[in-house]
């Protein structure tokens, strides 16, 4: 379970105006609310949002460190809801943070990864990866970094199916048991009919003929002249 740290500080004030000031001063208006948890309205900084975003660790637990004017700081661990981004300038426009109670399930979208190679692959299929996560249900602390799913025994024909991942104790996934996760197809090739082939050949040959035929009208149009001339004469 992996935790970043991310400085907040209260703002006071929940207008349009204040809000836009925030915007020009590099800071991101946001809100931290759960269950129990009173709301709070926040600020965090742009630039450290935008790293987390780009680490890909908006994804997982943060722990807000918030000033709210005093002398002592708050915790509060949390995950992040909502990330509203502005249409035409890519910036964020509002953050939503949701309290975590490390004693209550949360569902979350959990990775998978794909080990091995399949058995049907070496036989001349394609392994399709038709599921790249699934949605679990399970408490914060149980929570795996991603879920690894072993692709060697699928032969041509095969798949894996969501009941037969193979998951740490106290958690559930929330998809469809029978849906499938990976399979090894056959792998179609497409042959053309005889109407193509014979079609093909047909467009193959007038292309050779109109490549060759440029100089005879040229020849044809050169003899006539002659003759003219030597009716001239």
């Amino acid at each position: 379970m992996e935790i970043t740290e991310l400085a907040a500080q209260v703002r006071k004030e929940h207008k349009k105006g204040p809000a836009r000031r925030l915007r020009q001063q590099g800071f991101v208006p946001a809100i931290f609310y759960g269950r129990s948890a009173e709301n709070i309205l926040l600020a965090v900084n742009n630039k450290e949002l935008l790293k987390l975003h780009k680490d890909k660790k908006d994804h997982s637990f943060i722990k807000l460190i918030i000033d709210d004017g005093g002398k002592k700081k708050i915790e509060k661990l949390s995950l992040i809801k909502e990330l509203q981004v502005q249409p035409l300038t890519g910036k964020f426009y509002h953050a939503d943070f949701y309290e975590v109670d490390m004693k209550h399930k949360l569902t979350f979208e959990v990775s998978l990864r794909f080990t091995g190679k399949a058995i049907g692959v070496e036989n001349g299929g394609e392994l399709q990866h038709i599921k790249r996560e699934v949605k679990v249900s399970c408490l914060p602390a149980n929570l795996p970094d991603h879920i690894d799913v072993d692709v060697s025994a699928l032969d041509i024909g095969d798949s894996i199916k969501v009941k037969e991942l193979k998951l740490a104790e106290g958690m559930t996934v929330l998809d469809p048991p029978d849906a499938a996760v990976a399979a090894v197809a056959v792998i179609k090739v497409v042959k053309a009919t005889p109407e193509e082939e014979e079609a093909a050949a047909a467009a193959a040959a007038a292309a050779a003929a109109e490549g060759a035929t440029p100089e005879a009208p040229a020849a044809e149009e050169k003899t006539e002249k002659e003759k003219e001339k030597e009716k001239e004469k």
